[in-house]
Parts: structure tokens; C-alpha cells; sequence
């Protein structure tokens, strides 16, 4: 008998900000028990909209405070290992935020390290294979990005 194939949907934010040099920036975190570099990502929430449960993920897991918008930029795909062992393939939709700042104090910090990466190490870094490829086609054409930039309340 096979075991039944588990899926479910996640959230994740794509936080950004152009450096003073004027380089596109990509906040990544470590994951908590693998220590690999991850967007700050997880599960949908009751009563939040897909990207206002991204903000917050965002917030929580890297500090990080901003714009974010309420289009999609894409989507990818992974397994997820949960604490009994048992994988759940998991279908991320990212949300592009414009980070206005980070804070000093933020829920899991001693959990995480955070750091900006340009979109091209960034692809570099992460597991997924769908996600390289959408981190590797916003550093090939950023111009959804840019429009984000546009979009975002003036700080």
C-alpha cells in the first residue's frame, strides 16, 4: 500500500532593497535546523491574506519591515522534512517587500542568521531548482522589481 502523498501551500516574501551603491539587495535567512539560505517563508494564516501572512514571516524570521506587495512574483516548489519525518511537498507563492529597515530585536534571532545577497549568489545559495530559476530571471530583468519600487509608499 502506498502512502498518501501529502501537499500543501506556503508563503514566502522576497525582500529587497537597492543598496547605497544602487545594487538590488536580497535579504535571505538560514533555515533553523539545516543552517542552508532561505527567503523567510511559511505557512498561509487564518484570517491574513497570502502576502500579509508573507509580511509577517518576513518580520518574524529576519526582522525585516516594509512594503510588500499583493502580487505574486512567482512560485516554487520543495519538500518540506516535518518534525515526525514524514515530507510534505510544498508549492511556495513569493510576494516581493520593499525592506525599509530591520530591526535590531526580531522574534528569531537566535534561531537565524541573516544576510543581503545579490540575486545572482542568491540563486547560487538556495536548493530548490524552481527557485534558482526565478531568482536567476529577476537578475536577468529586475523590472518587476523596479515597479515595486515605484508602488511602495515613499518612508
Amino acid at each position: 500500500m502506498k502512502k498518501p502523498r501529502l501537499k500543501a501551500k506556503q508563503i514566502a516574501a522576497l525582500p529587497i532593497h537597492w543598496d547605497k551603491k544602487g545594487r538590488l539587495r536580497l535579504l535571505m535567512v538560514t533555515s533553523r535546523e539545516t543552517r542552508r539560505w532561505v527567503m523567510p517563508k511559511g505557512w498561509l494564516m487564518d484570517g491574513k491574506k497570502p502576502w500579509a501572512a508573507a509580511k509577517i514571516e518576513a518580520l518574524e524570521e529576519a526582522g525585516a519591515v516594509g512594503f510588500i506587495s499583493d502580487t505574486a512574483i512567482g512560485k516554487y516548489r520543495y519538500k518540506k522534512r516535518l518534525d515526525d519525518g514524514t515530507k510534505v511537498k510544498c508549492k511556495v507563492t513569493v510576494y516581493p517587500m520593499m525592506v525599509d529597515k530591520l530591526k535590531r530585536r526580531w522574534k528569531e534571532r537566535k534561531e537565524r542568521t541573516r544576510h543581503w545577497f545579490s540575486l545572482k549568489k542568491a540563486a547560487k545559495l538556495v536548493d530548490e531548482p524552481e527557485l534558482t530559476a526565478l531568482l536567476t530571471e529577476l537578475n536577468k530583468d529586475p523590472s518587476a522589481l523596479l515597479a515595486l519600487r515605484e508602488m511602495a509608499p515613499a518612508a
